[in-house]
């Protein structure tokens, strides 16, 4: 985190000039906030919630209790600092007890030491990890019916994005198309006032909106007029993860004159609550995350929608469970918060997961069925592969190409990199009018600081025909994004087509002794971009998606826990966008972005999730992230196992069979999400026991953060009552048990299992009868045969007589005795 200069603060201590360096602090204290609060304190009667019920925030024992802890904080740090040498920017009450801080590394240490201070942790960044999705899941027909169709599809469910705000007068978000909106009394958040306008950001569908930024301001890095001190989207990232999960059906997607189809939410009739954290520029702190969490879980929200994750691990937290992070989500699925969040966007390389605990649903990013392509023809007959959501140039008819280099107004302009074509006034338009310009790909497209947009725009401004973008050198994780444009246009993203062009352009380009143009004869014509190729081949894993084995500890070693645990789509996914959004240069000024990350796969599952719990109100969290994981699908459309995207040794993509450790579960299957059958509830105490038992992580750091002493009849982490297994350290044989609870009528299942030849699997009983609301147990008893040095994956599978089909994936690495 950067480091707040105190200008001239100038103390005089022990005759002593004193510069004070200023940061950030998490501070957790003694005491159970209101979610554990059993009473015990004169005056102030028990808070605590059972496990998955919500806080009653009409309640005036929960308004007195969460008053007095403030009052404690500030009587903390009055009591050791003088006023003016810190800043407090927020307690936390609801979920964890403790405050977030502006303070020295001296007075920290002083923090760290004084009575009744369990952690002080220094505060860290978070980033953003950054249509057709309805149809390819198959809500419209399979789903949404089920609840009396789009209309009614999360009606009265609150979903609540910590994100970057919303642009709240998109038609994604619109209300006057819409059947009123009648309040939802469960739901107790606020609306922030627009400072210009006056009005409130709220309008039924939305129905609360406030912002966080108080760690930003301490920190130096907010600007008012960049960062927007309000819920307002300044970035667009925010209004585009709403709308994938909760945006109105049908919105149609028009930009420069082509619609590329209609776009819907998830859950088109839920709710949406802001609460922004995310800013322009900086990304986030997570004192400000925690802190909208805090107030997200106390308004009522039922899902949260966190597209959000950790620019590096903390610096003082030793194990991935345990930091003000995840220990707040620990207490909003206690009050029954559904959560889904990113997995990160660090693949395809191993152990680049940036969400880790069992009470979070981790969402991997997939590939749908949709792909744009495009080629341009060269005036030899060669046809290059490239992408460019564009419109052909004339049918029949090639135009001359004309490289930007070789048309430059004058050749002192070659310091402002003009070749990649951002800046018209640079090159010669009597030149480049009616042809196809050429420009090439450099780093600032990269960086931010050039933009296809902006290539499109500058063709336009010279009167070209079109443009063809060339990728001459590129590192293997560049991903390039198809980007709409109103001109024709394609990328050459394949480093020999790139090569091919260049010599077909060169042959064709004869020069004077000096190197100057004689004439331009080399010919070339794009293709059509418009329309996407659907392929059997979907879903498969992105490249960019982050990858397991999940890690317990910031030494990178194995949990014995799955991650990421689910995968949706997140890539290509077209959503609402705030028009002066900056996140995607490609973008700016527009109403909607096609875009790809994990950040756009986990509101896919928010959205559902909002579905879930519509049919079945009084599922606890873990039963809904049951009830989506069991039913996924291993399978592509084709019938065939699912694929990964990797990166070759040459550069290119390649594809390989997935594992768990791309997919988590499988790809989501909302329609049969519905009706799981069988689910593997767990609560509070059941993430308590997978804490005390996992190897290494300390009691009392445990307890610092749940203020619940260890209970450790769990036996193994293992076994606590997940819808997978993994083992990270297989010796011999281990015997672990699951429970399942009938969630329909009464069935018979079978049980049967397999498994990779390195690790035998047996599964105990065969077969059981469970009753309708009833639970059975079962155990799996895994063996090492043979040690290979790497994990063996299978999968427990449930049949049962009534149709449902109950599938868990099984991961061991087996070790020598």
């Amino acid at each position: 985190m950067r480091l707040l200069e105190f200008g001239c603060l100038v103390a005089v201590l022990c005759g002593l000039l004193v510069s004070v360096k200023a940061e950030i602090y998490i501070v957790t204290v003694e005491g159970e906030p209101v979610i554990s609060y059993g009473g015990g304190i004169d005056g102030f009667e028990a808070t605590a919630v059972e496990s998955d019920e919500k806080i009653d925030t009409n309640s005036e024992l929960v308004t007195s209790y969460a008053h007095h802890l403030e009052k404690k904080h500030d009587m903390l740090l009055g009591m050791l600092f003088e006023p003016g040498t810190y800043k407090k920017l927020y307690s936390y009450r609801h979920l964890i007890n403790g405050f977030a801080v502006h303070i020295s590394p001296e007075q920290a240490e002083t923090l760290r030491h004084a009575p009744g201070v369990k952690s002080v942790e220094r505060d860290w960044k978070v980033k953003r990890l950054t249509t057709h999705t309805p149809q390819f899941l198959g809500l419209p027909t399979g789903v949404w019916p089920t609840g009396g169709g789009f209309d009614r599809a999360g009606e009265d469910i609150v979903i609540g994005f910590v994100d970057s705000g919303i642009y709240p007068h998109h038609p994604s978000f619109a209300t006057h198309n819409t059947e009123p909106y009648e309040p939802v009394p469960k739901y107790r958040g606020k609306c922030e006032i627009d400072p210009d306008t006056k009005k409130n950001y709220c309008n039924g569908k939305i129905v609360g909106a406030q912002h966080f930024a108080q760690a930003a301001i301490a920190a130096g890095a907010f600007n008012p007029s960049m960062d927007l001190a309000s819920p307002l989207d300044g970035d667009g990232h925010g209004s585009h993860t709403a709308s994938i999960a909760a945006g109105n059906n049908g919105i149609p997607v028009r930009m420069h004159g082509h619609e590329f189809g209609r776009a819907s939410g998830m859950a088109p009739r839920a709710r949406i609550a802001v609460y922004k954290a995310l800013y322009r520029l900086f990304g986030g702190f997570i004192a400000d995350v925690v802190a909208a969490i805090d107030q997200a879980v106390y308004d009522g929200v039922d899902i949260l929608s966190l597209s959000v994750g950790p620019n590096s691990p903390p610096a003082a937290t030793k194990t991935t469970f345990l930091n003000p992070f995840d220990a707040t989500l620990l207490g909003a699925v206690k009050a029954g918060v559904f959560v889904a969040q990113a997995a990160g966007n660090g693949g395809p390389f191993p152990k680049t997961m940036v969400s880790y605990s069992p009470w979070i649903a981790s969402v991997a990013a997939a590939i749908d069925d949709r792909r744009y392509k495009n080629h341009l023809t060269l005036g030899n007959g060669k046809v290059l592969a490239g992408i460019g959501l564009s419109p052909a140039t004339h049918l029949n008819e090639s135009y001359t190409l004309v490289a930007a280099n070789d048309v430059l107004l004058d050749s002192s302009v070659m310091k402002f990199s003009p070749t990649d074509c951002q800046r018209p006034e640079l090159l010669n338009k009597r030149l480049i009018e009616g042809k196809i310009l050429l420009c090439g790909y450099s780093f600032n497209f990269i960086s931010g600081s050039a933009s296809i947009k902006k290539v499109s725009e500058t063709a336009k401004a010279l009167g070209a025909v079109g443009f063809v973008l060339c990728v001459e050198n590129v590192s293997p994780e560049t991903r390039f994004d198809p980007v709409p444009v109103g001109l024709p246009g394609i990328v050459i993203v394949d480093v020999r087509n790139s090569k091919e062009l260049v010599d077909y352009y060169n042959i064709s380009t004869p020069r004077d002794w000096t190197g100057r143009v004689k004439s331009f004869t080399g010919k070339g014509k794009i293709g059509d971009g418009l329309m996407p190729i659907l392929h059997k081949s979907a879903p498969q894993v992105a490249l960019f998606s982050a990858r397991g084995p999940n890690i317990k500890d910031f030494s990178f070693q194995e949990a014995d826990l799955l991650k990421p645990d689910i995968l949706a789509p997140g890539s290509l996914i077209w959503a609402a966008w705030s028009p002066n959004g900056t996140d995607e240069p490609n973008y700016v000024g527009e109403g909607f972005a096609m875009i790809s990350g994990t950040s756009m796969s986990a509101p896919h599952i928010a959205g559902i999730a909002a579905l879930i719990k519509q049919k079945h109100p009084h599922w606890s969290p873990a039963a809904i992230k049951s009830a989506l994981m069991t039913t996924t699908s291993t399978l592509d459309r084709a019938g065939n196992p699912l694929l990964a995207q990797q990166a070759s040794e040459t550069g290119t993509t390649k594809l390989v069979k997935a594992t768990p450790f791309d997919y988590g579960s499988g790809h989501v299957d909302p329609r049969a999400a519905l009706d799981p059958g069988l689910i593997f509830d767990a609560g509070y105490e059941d993430y308590l026991g997978f804490l005390c038992t996992t190897p290494g992580i300390d009691v009392h750091e445990i307890r610092n953060y749940t203020h619940t002493p260890c209970n450790k009849t769990m036996g193994k982490p293992s076994n606590l009552n997940t819808p997978s297994i993994t083992i990270s350290h297989l010796v011999r044989t281990q015997t672990v048990t699951r429970t399942v609870t009938n969630v329909a009528e009464e069935e018979t299942y079978v049980i049967t299992a397999r498994m990779d030849p390195a690790v035998a699997i047996d599964v105990n009983p065969p077969a059981m009868t469970v009753r309708a609301g009833a639970s059975r147990k079962f155990s799996v008893t895994l063996t090492v045969r043979r040690v290979t040095g790497t994990y063996s994956f299978g999968e427990v599978l449930m049949k049962g007589s009534r149709g449902h089909k109950v599938r868990i994936p099984v991961l061991a690495n087996g070790y020598p005795r």
